[in-house]
């Protein structure tokens, strides 16, 4: 490999799921100049390839390059620049989504896509193209992205976008950093008048009339999403909570916090402790957290005032929650299926209630347009994710049948959360995969970025 100047540590990475891990030569670049260098290091005879790295939420494999160099982000200048006449924020690529979401809501903006953490990066919401609760009015991160700045392996520093080399744009967007070192991103930021929703809840006794109220009424709101419970069988199966959301007005705050509507402070409540014993979520103890999660839930609420982070990001309180899983970690899986699936929809959730996938975390929602991206993976349909313990017996056989049953009614699966699906299932459900690897070899006909997940899906 050739030299790095002495600069970069070898180091034991995984994804959020804390599987799979392996080690890596980590290098923090601070200039597209550096970034340029770190890629030459991993083309050099003997490199293993290079890839870069946000906060590492993937939760497989996704940042990580066994024996080559994964590219830390965090140092990466300019750092971020508001132009409120256009309403668009240009950030560097390691600008984390908690500090940018405080910069813009002091300001009165907010960012166009969060997803259920706000510990990620801008070169990684681009890189995955992140979706949120708004994903049915809004689409994903990627429909609000104007240009990029990239390195590829070549060395250039490259800018990009929708109307600039739109196909290696969009085979940026939700391209797994496979096409280019994301260095900086300009993007359209709304305008929000306080930092809290307005919130309605439903408490809903089945699937069925999840599905049936939100076909109804997501075209009302700017943010929906139905909490799952997995566990219940019978004629609760997926029985749940539905809330949804619109920023809220000044005239909607209390009183007081109307003195300071954008006032922004996320607080952590918890932390999770170092080490857990394994088996700490089970069967047993997520059925009663979500049999008490369910019965406490307003049956019909309208109206509350919620803060922007217990709203969006509930998990963030827990600092560290992925530990609560255990020593070996945990899997999420996330598919996507068209609208008129419902059956094979209905299906999946019987089989994983019928199996006691023990998911206290469940999460459906509905996706709208998507974007041109080959490899972005929301489509217009119903998009349902779940968390399972790493070492359930029977969890690879159980998410293979899952896999069949998504691919059988043209759905997909979300490559930034994999760490275990087969490279055939994946290519056959991303239909444009040839088209993308086509941009992909023009760019980097080395295939000197790469990962582990890319090895593993032969990308």
């Amino acid at each position: 490999m050739a030299d790095l100047g002495g600069a970069g540590e070898r180091r034991l990475l995984t994804g959020w799921g804390r599987t799979a891990p392996t080690a890596a030569t980590v290098v923090r670049p601070r200039t597209a100049a550096e970034v340029a260098d770190a890629l030459r290091a991993a083309a050099a005879p003997g490199g293993r390839g290079a890839i870069a790295r946000g906060r590492g939420r993937a939760y497989g494999d996704a940042a990580q390059c066994a024996g080559g160099i994964v590219l830390d982000c965090a140092d990466l200048a300019p750092g971020l620049r508001l132009d409120a006449d256009a309403g668009t924020a240009t950030a560097s690529a390691g600008t984390g989504l908690a500090g940018l979401t405080a910069h813009l809501l002091a300001r009165g903006f907010f960012v166009p896509v969060t997803p259920g953490t706000r510990h990620v990066t801008v070169g990684g919401a681009v890189a995955a193209d992140i979706h949120g609760k708004n994903h049915h009015a809004d689409s994903s991160f990627g429909a609000h992205v104007r240009s990029l700045r990239l390195v590829t392996p070549d060395g250039a520093e490259r800018t990009v976008g929708p109307d600039r080399d739109p196909d290696l744009f969009w085979a940026t967007v939700g391209g797994m950093g496979l096409t280019g070192v994301i260095t900086e991103a300009t993007f359209d930021v709304p305008r929000v008048a306080t930092s809290a929703v307005r919130v309605d809840t439903d408490r809903v006794p089945d699937l069925d009339a999840a599905l049936d109220l939100m076909a109804a009424t997501d075209h009302r709101y700017r943010y929906t999403v139905c909490w799952i419970d997995l566990l219940a069988r019978g004629a609760a199966t997926g029985r749940g909570v539905l809330t949804r959301a619109h920023h809220a007005e000044a005239a909607d705050l209390p009183p007081r916090a109307r003195r300071d509507p954008l006032r922004y402070r996320p607080r952590t409540a918890a932390v999770a402790p170092p080490l857990v014993p394994p088996g700490l979520l089970n069967r047993w103890t997520v059925r009663a957290f979500n049999t008490a999660y369910h019965a406490r839930a307003p049956r019909r609420e309208r109206g509350r005032v919620q803060s922007l982070s217990g709203f969006f990001h509930p998990l963030d309180a827990v600092a560290g929650w992925n530990r609560l899983y255990g020593p070996h970690g945990l899997v999420q899986y996330q598919f996507a299926v068209p609208f008129g699936a419902e059956d094979e929809l209905r299906r999946i959730v019987a089989g994983l209630s019928a199996a006691g996938a023990p998911s206290f975390l469940t999460v459906l929602k509905r996706f709208g347009a998507g974007t041109p991206a080959p490899l972005s993976f929301p489509r217009p349909g119903w998009t349902l994710a779940l968390d399972l313990p790493a070492d359930l017996p029977g969890l690879a056989r159980l998410l293979r049948a899952c896999d069949e049953r998504v691919l059988a009614a043209g759905g997909r699966i979300y490559l930034a959360k994999d760490s275990r699906a087969a490279p055939a299932a994946v290519h056959a459900m991303y239909p444009d995969l040839a088209a993308w690897r086509a941009v992909r070899d023009r760019v980097d006909p080395d295939r000197v970025l790469t990962s582990d997940l890319a090895r593993r899906l032969d990308l």
